[in-house]
């Protein structure tokens, strides 16, 4: 009994050793279908410039979304005309098909690491596109709509010291 209570305190602590949120949006795709074409585009500001950030990209999802990973395109715009772009991959299932993230029932929620541990070089409106860049195997055109994105999102957590 004491042990598990221990460890239940101590799963506390960790989860309460999180960063802070300090800026989130999300924006909805079209009925479940994100073109290729979709940017989904999130701006930002009064970011403090000393403080180191993590930043994550959300993604909601739900049991029509025919993959087990996901590619993206994310380009993050600074104030001083600086452009950051990455092509990412992310996993949203297991081996056995079983989807990542959480959220019970039918729609699941993927927080992925963006950038980790960055400080903002400036301050001012900051700018953050995010499209997807699916496409079939041995196919060089992008899958035009993408099944089973409900929403996109971001999400800028302080480091806690």
């Amino acid at each position: 009994m004491l042990r598990a209570l221990a460890s239940l305190i101590m799963v506390a602590l960790i989860v309460s050793c999180d960063g802070q949120t300090i800026r989130s949006g999300y924006t909805a795709t079209d009925n479940g279908l994100w073109h290729k074409d979709s940017i989904m585009q999130f701006q930002f500001n009064g970011i403090d410039t000393v403080q180191p950030y993590n930043i994550f990209i959300n993604i909601r999802n739900d049991q029509t979304f025919p993959y087990s990973n996901l590619f993206l395109i994310a380009e993050l715009n600074t104030p001083n005309g600086d452009l950051v772009r990455d092509t990412l991959e992310y996993e949203m299932a297991l081996p056995n098909g079983q989807w990542l993230g959480s959220g019970n029932g039918s729609l699941k929620e993927n927080k992925l690491w963006y950038k980790e541990n960055i400080i903002f070089p400036s301050s001012g409106v900051y700018t953050l596109k995010v499209s997807h860049a699916m496409r079939k195997n041995g196919q060089v055109e992008g899958i035009a709509e993408l099944e089973g994105i409900t929403d996109v999102g971001y999400q800028i957590e302080k480091l806690n010291p």
